[in-house]
């Protein structure tokens, strides 16, 4: 029953380890894409970014 509590709890700490870098490491679509061949303009005007 201990082991089990522990493998509950270290599931949890790696699922909110996870949700945290993959938070921070997050980019919108304007910024992710932006290359030279990429046509991402204002992003309020094409239904991609903050808005």
């Amino acid at each position: 029953m201990k082991a089990f509590i522990v493998a509950v709890i270290c599931a949890a700490a790696i699922g909110v380890g996870a949700f945290y870098v993959l938070h921070a490491q997050q980019e919108t679509v304007d910024v992710a894409f932006s290359t030279s061949g990429a046509r991402v303009g204002d992003p309020g005007h094409n239904l991609v970014g903050i808005n």
